[in-house]
């Protein structure tokens, strides 16, 4: 049996709420603090969630709610130039659910509410006191929260990381940069069909939205990284101008960004991807989430991730004696296969950003590794990973 019977969750994003639940059904109190005044209602642009991620979701009660606010993709085809190809999936598994990030955080929030998880808003960290017997969180306004345990959920950014390991290392820019919008066009594709394009100047995917129009998202090539701050700071139309210039040649790029309103357009700033953290925690603070592994967009994972480790870390609270044992054990369960996960998305960014010779070969390089894809290899220890919640956790390193 855990001796912890407290914990302060720091970010209320994805992997708060979520970690605050199943520490809840572990048996252990938690308060989520979150930094922003509100839970950024309308702020945010689309992400994804697989099989893995949408299960992880049940284990807390909150699957329901959120596949009822998301948009299911049973089929997905890739574009280069006007080669149309069908990509291969996994049978016998769900859908993937593209919901928007506001909608999620709202979903969570209110699943987590009704929980009886407590949520706190306007508390951003800065520093934290740590005693033998509990830890005290201290934040921005003057107030404190005590318990026996701390956990950071908060993102790439995360100052529960650098409390951790000052040297830590940062998040990575990855060259792209992210924007997405609804256009009034509508493609030429089955409802439930994901596009994913490869233009001649940029990336970008696309599928018909249920009320019609068309979704769509675009990782534009960027020489340096711009901060979320500083990419919203420049006026929507001067970016709309930009993706009309860049996707000018490409069909249906074109007209994509035509018929879309620059008043519409969702600035998701530059992509970032977490390289390998050393220390995921030290006494009694841990880190879960995009703190600690953060792969980029091109993953498809990077929420479903997160979900699954707020889910794991409470399982590992749960069982084992003390917080040193709990905190070995997790990461044992996570890093290996968090950092595969990371290691494949970047290979697909390089193809997302390709020089001149790469973009003329792409429908050649794109052939080839479709025809020699094994989608049971490639996806599905991924997407069929399953956490068996009543199963007990050991710290034995040869068990799980």
């Amino acid at each position: 049996m855990t001796e912890v019977k407290t914990a302060i969750v720091i970010g209320g994003g994805i992997a708060g709420p979520v970690a605050a639940l199943a520490l809840r059904k572990a048996g252990i109190e938690a308060t989520v603090y979150e930094a922003y005044p509100s839970n950024a209602d309308g702020i945010g642009g689309g992400l994804a969630l697989e099989p893995n991620g949408i299960a992880a979701l049940r284990v807390v009660g909150a699957d329901e709610a959120v596949t009822a606010i998301a948009t299911p993709i049973t089929r997905r085809v890739m574009t280069v130039g006007r080669k149309h190809i069908g990509l291969p999936g996994l049978p016998d598994t769900p859908p993937l659910q593209v919901v928007r990030r506001s909608d999620l955080y709202r979903a969570l929030h209110g699943r987590a509410v009704a929980g009886g998880v407590a949520i706190e808003y306007g508390k951003r960290l800065v520093d934290v006191q740590e005693t033998a017997t509990g830890i005290t969180a201290r934040f921005a306004d003057g107030s404190t929260a005590a318990a026996d345990i701390l956990i950071g959920a908060d993102g790439v950014r995360s100052t529960v990381r650098n409390l951790i390991d000052p040297n830590a290392p940062g998040p990575h820019f990855t060259g792209l940069l992210g924007f997405e919008a609804v256009a009034r066009h509508e493609v030429d594709a089955e409802p439930r069909t994901m596009t994913f394009a490869f233009g001649k100047r940029g990336y970008y995917l696309y599928w018909p939205e249920p009320g019609g129009g068309t979704h769509w998202g675009v990782n534009l090539p960027q020489e340096r990284p711009m901060s979320l701050t500083e990419a919203r700071a420049v006026p929507s139309s001067d970016w709309m101008r930009k993706l009309r210039a860049a996707y000018a040649d490409d069909d249906p790029g074109r007209d994509l960004m035509v018929t879309s309103s620059a008043d519409d357009l969702q600035v998701t700033g530059s992509l970032h991807i977490m390289p390998p953290v050393k220390h995921w925690y030290r006494g009694r603070m841990v880190l879960v989430g995009d703190s600690v592994h953060a792969p980029s967009n091109s993953s498809g994972q990077g929420a479903s991730l997160a979900i699954e480790s707020a889910v794991q870390l409470a399982r590992c609270l749960r069982d084992l004696p003390d917080v040193p044992s709990a905190y070995a054990a997790y990461e044992r369960l996570r890093r290996g296969r968090v950092e595969k996960v990371a290691a494949r998305a970047a290979r697909i960014n390089h193809a997302k950003a390709p020089g001149a010779l790469a973009r003329a070969m792409m429908p050649l390089l794109m052939a080839l590794m479709l025809k020699t894809m094994n989608p049971e290899k490639t996806m599905g220890v991924e997407q069929r990973y399953v956490i068996d919640w009543d199963a007990p956790v050991t710290a034995d390193p040869a068990l799980r």
